[in-house]
């Protein structure tokens, strides 16, 4: 089986997917929207894409693109635990307090926010498309005072040297991936716990209209673990809302909730009903 993932090797997405499935093909994406499109166009037969970290929030391009443009279904949830390093290349590691820039994921980038304004204010921020890209970056420049913001397995694949350990803001920082391609996905990993997400709209004129909706699930006592708005790319000030709901009650409750908000006028997309599977620290 053909696995893609956000690439290239050695980044976080790398290793979230390397664990779940340790004995298939992966294939390498540079973008989010390519690693989706190439479960679309059959290239590879399953995804894995960030979704949320603990630090930076929902990731908008893997939502977006999900609820626009496809309808491939989210078969399962890796969440694996992050710790970011900085790293420079070896001729620099006696002199990177000199570094004069900063390359990485606009994500770890927000994540180590604390660090860079202690050690480094006046350095400059680029954002690259992957962690491990950035690092591959520095150790294919090594005459410059430069150093990136990557995984530990970023240093050893690309031969830097850490001299920046764990410097993440919250030392419990995790990301969650989703697996797309199929409803349902076994990874050799023992699964917490199942969850629904879905998309929802509401008509705009109807008073109260979210409120009518999320009182479909409370009546019922569905809890719901999140909720989140995004635009929908239509007019200004209209949204959809993201929603997960931890999948306690049985599947009869949870159909009939979301057929309630469909009478109601609402649409709701289902982008999976999947198993949670929880990563020990790398």
């Amino acid at each position: 089986m053909k696995v893609g993932f956000l690439g290239p090797e050695a980044s976080f997405t790398y290793t979230a997917t390397k664990t779940a499935f340790p004995n298939d093909e992966l294939v390498s994406y540079h973008s989010i929207p390519a690693c989706i499109k190439g479960v679309e166009f059959g290239e590879v037969d399953l995804g894995v894409v960030p979704i949320e970290n603990t630090i930076e929030g929902s990731v908008n391009t893997t939502v977006d693109y999900l609820f626009h443009q496809t309808t491939i279904p989210v078969g399962a949830e890796i969440v694996l635990p992050i710790f970011q390093q900085l790293m420079v290349a070896k001729n620099n590691k006696n002199t990177w307090k000199e570094t004069t820039k900063i390359l990485s994921h606009p994500q770890a980038l927000a994540q180590s926010q604390e660090f860079i304004r202690t050690y480094f204010p006046m350095a400059e921020l680029e954002a690259t498309p992957s962690t491990a890209y950035a690092a591959n970056f520095v150790a294919s420049h090594p005459e410059q005072k430069i150093a990136a913001i990557a995984p530990k397995l970023s240093a050893k694949t690309y031969d830097l040297d850490i001299v920046g350990k764990d410097i993440q803001d919250v030392a419990i920082n995790q990301t969650r991936f989703w697996v797309l391609g199929d409803e349902k996905v076994d990874i050799p990993i023992q699964p917490k716990q199942n969850k629904l997400t879905i998309a929802l709209t509401m008509p705009n004129n109807m008073p109260g209209a979210l409120h009518k909706a999320l009182s479909a699930f409370s009546w019922r006592e569905i809890d719901l673990s999140k909720i989140e708005s995004r635009p929908l790319k239509t007019t200004l000030g209209e949204y959809f809302f993201l929603i997960d709901i931890n999948v306690e009650k049985p599947q009869e409750l949870l159909d009939n909730a979301l057929e309630e908000i469909r009478l109601m006028g609402g649409t709701v997309k289902i982008f999976g009903n999947y198993s949670i599977h929880l990563i020990n620290g790398v």
